[in-house]
């Protein structure tokens, strides 16, 4: 290589660097691991004593025929006083049996189930919770409040592994292990499942060594009746992210928010690429939402709450900007492909190298953590960044295999077609985003619904995740429709 001048070092350094920043999502998934240990001893549990308050679950319910009954039933079973837990169905103008199944079970638990109807429906789920607030904290009983889903299951020893944290006044509210637990299983639940043994049994242990809780599941999150009444005694509304909010606002109030990895709730999740496009849409736009709201707050560390501390505002944005990252990295590469095509595969390999490692580090140690899932989706497990970046990180590992197995089929590398799937390899991340929108655009189609799976696999569970935030972008620039959307549920749990 010919010695570069002043103004050329300049801007390769420069370049440099844009990967390496690119490649932060990494850095944090490794910092996410390496600090997971510490929750062995810095957790919750020293301030946690059996306690079991009053408590009032309230359930938001709109066309929850299919699986109202099972969740009511579960709860009834729940190793938990009976005359200490009361069920507020808060019916949101049903049109189906909803209203009949409730009216049903409250006739045969009279004063432990309790429906409440809305006859004007549609406002959204802030809305509806709202309304069975405004009854149950308006009883002198009520010492704590269990917000659920209407779909979800919880083990039956669940809700006092969750009030014992309670036992501290400091903590204001817990939230559960939300774990996927459909009885018919297909791919995109089992990736489901991995994502939700990374993002909840790692990165939320990871969020209690910290002090700093990210979002109380809105499937399972128990709130003290003091929490509930300084942040004004209602769940925020006017954004498609309220749990993320009321957590947000609990600990802006100084109360402390706690995960408890060992409170199991089992819910059914999306099966097709649209249904979950549709979900974390809704998701990703309120976190895009909430990050303007609190701007003031991200990186001024608080003697009051920890939500300003730097580790914390790190992986908020990682998950937010992700898709920013992945084409800062790819878009740096090609620029020094172009320059300096030596350095920039010497660049390319350290990044996927170091991709590799924490893969395999964070994955082994992540199938751990729930040996149910790890059995039952061991296949997403090994597939999670896709064949495509599997490839990538054996090549990076081992760069003889390409031509090699080129060589193999009779092919041979000339230059042109050398710098041709250079190319292909260092934009890797945008072309594996655009086949994931491919993948929702097929799947309607006749067959469309294996190919949609086939791209999954290849281009990777992350790259759909970054796809859907990047669809969130482009939705709240536009200003587009805010409604709230209803996932479509159909009792699929394993009670």
């Amino acid at each position: 290589m010919a010695e570069l001048t002043w103004p050329e070092a300049t801007l390769v350094v420069f370049l440099v660097l844009c990967v390496l920043v690119g490649t932060l999502p990494v850095i944090n998934t490794a910092l996410q691991f390496l600090t997971l240990p510490l929750h062995a001893f810095r957790n919750h549990y020293a301030k946690a004593a059996p306690y079991h308050p009053n408590i009032a679950v309230v359930i938001p319910a709109w066309n929850e025929g299919l699986v109202i009954g099972p969740a009511i039933e579960r709860l009834l079973q729940l190793e938990y006083a009976p005359e200490r837990l009361r069920i507020f169905v808060v019916d949101d103008a049903s049109t189906d049996d909803t209203p009949e199944i409730v009216t049903a079970m409250a006739a045969a638990h009279p004063g432990r189930v309790v429906h409440l109807r809305r006859d004007k429906g549609g406002e959204g789920k802030a809305h509806t919770l709202n309304h069975g607030l405004d009854v149950v904290l308006a009883d002198a009983w009520t010492e704590a409040v269990l917000i659920m889903d209407a779909d979800v299951i919880f083990a039956r020893d669940s809700l006092r592994k969750l009030s014992r944290h309670l036992a501290d006044e400091k903590v204001g509210a817990v939230t559960a292990y939300i774990a996927e637990g459909s009885r018919d299983r297909n791919y995109l639940t089992r990736f489901i499942a991995i994502e939700y043994v990374i993002g909840q049994l790692s990165a939320r242990r990871v969020q209690n060594v910290g002090g700093a809780i990210a979002c109380l599941a809105g499937g399972a999150q128990l709130h003290s009746r003091a929490n509930l009444e300084a942040i004004g005694g209602r769940i925020p509304t006017g954004t498609l992210a309220e749990d993320t909010m009321t957590t947000f606002e609990g600990q802006l109030k100084g109360r402390r928010m706690v995960f408890e990895p060992h409170a199991v709730v089992l819910a059914e999740e999306p099966r097709t690429v649209d249904s979950l496009w549709k979900q974390r849409l809704r998701w990703a736009r309120g976190n895009v939402q909430l990050t303007s709201i609190y701007r003031k707050l991200w990186f001024r560390p608080s003697r009051t709450h920890n939500l300003g501390s730097f580790t914390f505002g790190l992986a908020w944005f990682v998950i937010l900007l992700l898709p920013a990252f992945m084409l800062l990295a790819a878009s740096a590469l090609l620029i020094l492909l172009l320059l300096h095509s030596d350095i920039a595969e010497f660049v390319f390999r350290f990044m996927w190298i170091s991709a590799a490692c924490v893969y395999l580090f964070s994955m082994l140690y992540a199938v751990q953590l729930d040996p149910r899932i790890g059995r039952q989706s061991w296949r997403e497990a090994v597939m999670f960044p896709g064949l495509g970046a599997l490839i990538l990180m054996a090549l990076a590992l081992f760069p003889w295999l390409f031509e090699e197995g080129l060589a193999q089929v009779g092919l041979a590398l000339t230059d042109e077609s050398r710098f041709a799937w250079a190319v292909i390899f260092y934009l890797w991340g945008p072309i594996s985003m655009l086949g994931i929108w491919l993948a929702r655009a097929v799947e309607p189609l006749p067959g469309g619904r294996f190919f949609a799976g086939l791209l999954v696999y290849i281009c990777g569970y992350g790259s759909l995740l970054c796809a859907i935030t990047v669809d969130s972008y482009i939705k709240e620039w536009r200003r587009a429709d805010a409604s709230w959307i209803k996932t479509e549920k159909i009792g699929r749990v394993v009670s």
